[in-house]
């Protein structure tokens, strides 16, 4: 998967060929390059760098922290080729590494709580792969990969099913793959316990109203916690009860880390 991404890629940023480093680099020039942490972060999408360089000497791995200074990789080959896959390079690093950072400053966050952090789909189109590997490299742990693995009912279904026992029943009826349904209101609540839910998502409550659904729900069902999740405000909602926490900012509002990438000749 990492390897059609990084053609695209590649396809996108080079096009018919990078024509600054032809006109100024000779043809058989070599060089050896090295990928530098320029800030504190977690390490991720050193996957991709094997499908760029074929002269590849990994420092760290993915999940690895990295301190300031910190050499994440070494590559070496020809210059040309180098420094046309340099950007492609640091984009995908940079952008995967910011995600494991985040997914791992969400996972300490809870530490202790016996609630896990959960990623969501709400991901870069095309990244997905790749930016799941990375919330796992940083330590919180990856929920459904796409409508095709796992079942989860959520408000438009249950309106569009004619209700929360209707949209259970034919669930059962058409998948054995796990359900996971969302409740809004208290009455919906009951009505996915009657029915026998396993798997509960409450969405859109604050800690406190959490807390209470949660003393309701009393261990008959699993329960994922999600709406509007920060990094401030996670623990208060672990510490409901919760079984998991899930937050779209993992992966949509990460933060691309501070990578360079600096090349002298071999």
């Amino acid at each position: 998967m990492s390897a059609e991404i990084v053609r695209l890629a590649l396809a996108e940023d080079v096009g018919a060929g990078d024509i600054t480093t032809e006109a100024c680099v000779p043809a058989d020039r070599r060089a050896r390059g090295r990928f530098l942490a320029r800030e504190a972060m977690v390490a991720a999408g050193l996957e991709v760098l094997g499908e760029l360089f074929d002269e590849l000497t990994l420092r760290k791995r993915n999940g690895d922290t990295c301190a300031e200074g910190d050499v994440i990789a070494e590559v070496e080959g020809l210059a040309r080729l180098l420094l046309t896959r340099e950007r492609v390079a640091l984009n995908f690093l940079q952008r995967l590494s910011g995600v494991a950072t985040l997914a791992h400053r969400f996972a300490d966050a809870v530490a202790g709580t016996g609630c896990r952090v959960i990623d969501t789909r709400k991901t870069t189109p095309g990244l997905r792969v790749l930016e799941k590997a990375a919330v796992a490299a940083g330590g919180a742990t990856n929920h459904r990969m796409g409508l095709y693995d796992a079942i989860l009912i959520k408000n438009n279904h249950i309106a569009a099913a004619g209700g929360v026992r209707s949209a259970i029943e034919r669930a059962r009826a058409a998948s054995a793959f796990p359900i996971e349904i969302e409740v809004r209101t208290r009455e919906e609540l009951r009505e996915a316990l009657t029915c026998g839910a396993a798997h509960l998502l409450l969405d859109n409550l604050n800690p406190a109203e959490a807390a209470d659904w949660v003393r309701e729900i009393a261990g008959r069902a699993k329960i994922e916690l999600s709406g509007g999740i920060t990094l401030e405000s996670v623990r208060a909602y672990a510490e409901t009860g919760a079984d998991f926490v899930s937050s779209g900012a993992i992966t949509h509002s990460a933060r691309a880390m501070d990578i360079s990438f600096r090349l002298e000749l071999a």
